[in-house]
């Protein structure tokens, strides 16, 4: 019976791509439709060029709104690229590299594929064949989840709260998370930036173990526990696309 009530239902909408390209002033420019909207819209951030549109809405139409937006469309996208410009670094003896804010020394010396930390330097025994970025990655990941820990502490105590336990993540787009089945993870490449930033996405999660949302409330939480909040968040979306890729 219900494949037979199928075929009289009225035709339906072809479902709007959730990637389009359209070519302005020359420029293929790539765009994310998100559909459901009241609206068309759109924002430009680090993810690139994003529309909501309502779900009925033509193509044409939609790419009639961004052809008329296209001169500060591509003047936006120019911007972020200026901003947003991934350092590739290839690790050899005496490459910097930041850490928490500050650059170190890596070297690397003859060895079985191991690090270990003198002062402000990286050391990397390392065999003729060794990932060096690996290594590395592997250095780092263990001082963040050090120095982050120790942080998810100190946050956890002004609200009298025992820490929940923490693991480390390398997502895209999140700089944290919270369960309350599973704890609060950090994205371990915070351990690049200057620490109050840090701090903010720690504090960040911290309040979500009271509020899970991101209520008046919760935001009250936070201010109480880390009060210059949104300057961090600010500075936080300017320097996160210049982190190192090793």
């Amino acid at each position: 019976m219900l494949e037979q009530l199928k075929l009289f239902l009225l035709p339906q909408p072809t479902p709007t791509p959730k990637t389009r390209q359209i070519v302005v002033a020359g420029r293929i420019v790539a765009f994310r439709i998100k559909t459901g909207a009241r609206n068309l819209s759109m924002t430009i951030d680090e993810r690139g060029l994003r529309l909501s549109a309502p779900a009925r809405m033509r193509l044409a139409d939609i790419d009639h709104f961004v052809l008329g937006h296209g001169a500060w469309v591509l003047q936006k996208l120019d911007e972020l690229a200026r901003v947003y410009r991934p350092r590739h670094i290839s690790i050899k003896d005496g490459t910097p590299l930041p850490l928490l804010g500050q650059d170190i020394e890596v070297r690397v010396i003859p060895g079985a594929n191991r690090f270990r930390w003198i002062a402000q330097t990286l050391v990397l025994e390392a065999r003729p064949d060794a990932d060096l970025g690996g290594l590395v990655t592997r250095a780092l990941k263990a001082h963040a989840l050090t120095h982050f820990g120790e942080r998810l502490r100190h946050y956890t105590a002004q609200i009298n709260l025992a820490p929940p336990p923490l693991g480390l993540s390398a997502a895209r787009t999140r700089w944290g998370s919270c369960s309350r089945n599973s704890g609060i993870r950090i994205n371990w490449r915070l351990i690049h930036l200057a620490p109050h930033l840090g701090d903010y996405v720690v504090a960040h999660e911290v309040a979500h173990l009271l509020e899970m949302n991101h209520s008046a409330n919760f935001w009250r939480i936070v201010g109480t526990i880390y009060p210059d909040w949104k300057a961090a968040r600010d500075e936080l979306k300017t320097c996160a696309a210049s982190l190192p890729i090793l």
